[in-house]
């Protein structure tokens, strides 16, 4: 499948899809399964929340959010990628309240006003700098009132005071936008298109956050 965004590398299809929660598992020493239940665990999620997950992927971060809703609550994933999307709906066939739906989150979204929370992780660096804003107007729409969004990705930092051990691997595997992702004040871009009240948790020496803004 052609990429939307040839730079990026948050687009995963074919054989990274297929096994990408075993990839991941690898890539990070197998710490990933901690620190994904650390990061939901702090979203203080509410048996009745509606959350919309944005590159919902294969559904591992997904079916942990489940764990802490009753079944009046409800959990929506969107991704284009068919191999995700297809293991997705193979690990959560068995829950009446998660879906998916293929869908592109940079393109205008069905929902207004619905969701409680947002939550999107390890997307918003891997895109273009004006389609970030779009994602995050896209967030602000779908989100009730006082909804909060969800942020997990790169924290802000100076790349060139980063531990070599750390940096060079970050050049190497990371796309060009993230070295862009990195240099921006996230806090008042949030600010700017209509959330307050943040929030945040910070993992991997600081240099991983857990960004909440609530849309005023």
């Amino acid at each position: 499948m052609k990429k939307i965004y040839p730079e990026s590398k948050v687009e995963i299809h074919d054989f990274a899809a297929k096994y990408y929660d075993r990839i991941l598992d690898i890539a990070t020493l197998g710490s990933y399964p901690f620190f994904i239940r650390k990061v939901i665990r702090s979203m203080k999620i509410m048996p009745r929340d509606k959350i919309l997950d944005l590159g919902a992927g294969s559904g591992r971060n997904a079916l942990l959010m489940r764990e802490f809703l009753s079944k009046e609550g409800e959990i929506v994933g969107l991704d284009i990628s068919e191999d995700m999307i297809s293991q997705f709906e193979k690990k959560t066939r068995r829950f009446p309240n998660m879906k998916i739906v293929k869908q592109r989150i940079d393109k205008p979204l069905q929902f207004k006003n619905e969701f409680d929370k947002v939550f999107i992780s390890f997307v918003l660096h891997g895109l273009p700098h004006q389609v970030r804003k779009t994602v995050i107007q896209n967030a602000f729409q779908v989100l009730k009132k006082g909804g909060i969004f969800y942020i997990l990705d790169y924290n802000e930092f100076d790349l060139n005071e980063m531990p070599p051990f750390l940096r060079i691997p970050f050049k190497i595997i990371e796309c060009p936008y993230a070295f862009d992702f990195i240099e921006k004040d996230w806090k008042k871009i949030l600010a700017e298109n209509g959330f307050s009240d943040f929030q945040e948790n910070l993992f991997f020496r600081k240099y991983v956050r857990l960004l909440g803004a609530k849309k005023k």
